[in-house]
């Protein structure tokens, strides 16, 4: 499975962890399970739908000890109150520690934070979910994303990464964010992450240093290589937690697969705050990798191929030979190909096309930059069609010769392998072999599967 993410409003830890469960609410138990063993003793955590007027979703709220279970209806009425409150360009009711508060657009949780906010070193947080009856999967996915957190704060600071504390991101509701998207990363065990471009936003945000430009520092360096737009609405739109999230699935932040996949499952997460003509929700895609996909122009023989081209012009051709063999040999490749071209200054070079399999792209471009001389290349998946074949043996004249056998539309046909015949001298004698062993092949019936 595939999960592709569309930030639409912004990107926050419980936006991220609503919109899986709006796609996967059967995960709903296993993380509130997750949430309990994480947090401190009364901790609990809901799903509740929503709508704002445009979109149907869903919302994750964290309520601590002694809060009432909150309703949708008091979710919508602490909804109200965190709008009309002192928000204006993403400020928030409390102090941060040197960022915005990790969910911005997160839950309107239903206790009194005084007293909740103190400083918590990093050291402990680690050791807390360490000692936490947490699943060994969660609990790594936990620690990877506390700690890009912490990497980023440390940077901020100049400080060695031991010696970060944190305000509000080391609160048991964010750490109750942290370990529920933990969960749904465990549970879903997606192949790829891919996120869209992220809404950047703009204006000022209060932190106990004062007052800094969004995005937050520890989120700038967290989102560092990630696609981003400006919408033109301002605030802070992507939280510290949020990107710390991005960074541990993203990564590098690749970009989405183009080649065909199935839409299994959608959801749609909503955060607190609403923005002028915009839902602030995240919307989860997921994919189905391996089903094949269907439409009206589907075809038995079609398949998906990735192209690279290139062209080398200051390469030996010894070397160049010997490289585009290697490339050959590889596993993911179909074909390599290269022809004489006249370039820049009608220099005489080597046009080198390759097909390779469609997921092995990123491989191969690698591996062309490995073999070759080349600095730049250019690639594409397209559309092709296969016929179907398989690969037989037929022993001629006390020799193994392969032979491949195809189904074209007007009957089988069947070539053999030449490097086979090397070894007979003459071309008679090769091209004797070698109809001898293609008429044997055809003769031989199809072994049953």
């Amino acid at each position: 499975m595939q999960i592709h993410l569309d930030a639409v409003g912004g990107m926050a830890g419980d936006m991220f962890v609503a919109a899986l469960l709006d796609a996967f609410p059967e995960h709903a138990e296993g993380v509130s399970a997750s949430v309990r063993a994480a947090s401190r003793a009364g901790v609990a955590c809901r799903v509740l739908p929503h709508n704002d007027g445009i979109l149907q979703g869903s919302r994750f709220l964290v309520f601590g000890p002694g809060a009432p279970d909150p309703t949708p209806q008091a979710a919508l009425a602490a909804t109200h109150r965190h709008e009309h409150g002192d928000h204006e360009h993403g400020d928030h009711d409390h102090d941060h520690h040197d960022h915005a508060h990790p969910d911005a657009h997160g839950p309107s949780h239903t206790h009194d934070h005084a007293g909740d906010h103190d400083h918590r070193p990093w050291s402990e947080i680690r050791a807390s979910l360490e000692r936490a009856d947490l699943d060994a999967a969660v609990r790594g996915h936990a620690l990877a994303i506390f700690g890009h957190l912490a990497e980023a704060e440390a940077r901020v600071h100049g400080i060695p990464v031991e010696r970060v504390a944190f305000h509000e991101v080391g609160a048991w509701d964010s750490i109750a964010d942290i370990a529920a998207a933990a969960h749904l990363v465990a549970a879903l065990g997606a192949t790829r992450w891919s996120v869209g471009a992220l809404p950047l936003g703009s204006g000022m945000v209060r932190t106990q240093h004062g007052l800094l430009p969004v995005p937050a520092p520890a989120t700038a360096l967290l989102l560092e290589g990630f696609a981003t737009r400006d919408d033109g609405v301002p605030g802070e739109r992507v939280t510290p937690t949020g990107a710390a999230i991005l960074r541990h699935l993203c990564g590098g932040a690749e970009p989405a697969p183009t080649g065909p996949r199935r839409l299994g499952r959608s959801g749609v997460g909503f955060g607190t705050k609403r923005l002028p003509g915009l839902s602030n929700c995240v919307r989860a895609l997921a994919f189905d990798e391996t089903a094949p996909v269907a439409s009206p122009e589907a075809h038995p023989d079609h398949r998906t191929i990735a192209v690279i081209a290139f062209e080398v012009d200051d390469q030996s051709g010894e070397d160049l030979a010997m490289g585009l063999d290697r490339l050959r040999m590889r596993d993911d490749v179909l074909d390599v190909v290269q022809m004489p071209v006249f370039g820049k200054k009608g220099r005489m070079m080597a046009h080198v096309r390759l097909l390779a399999r469609a997921d092995a792209l990123d491989a191969v471009a690698a591996a062309c930059f490995s073999e070759t001389a080349t600095i730049g290349l250019r690639h594409a998946l397209v559309d092709g069609r296969a016929l179907p074949r398989r690969a037989a043996t037929v022993a001629v004249a006390g020799r193994d010769v392969r032979v491949k056998l195809a189904e074209r539309p007007g009957g089988r046909t069947a070539k053999a392998e030449a490097d086979d015949a090397r070894a007979e001298g003459g071309h008679a004698a090769r091209t004797a072999l070698r109809r001898e062993a293609e008429r044997l092949a055809l003769d031989t019936p199809e072994p049953k599967s």
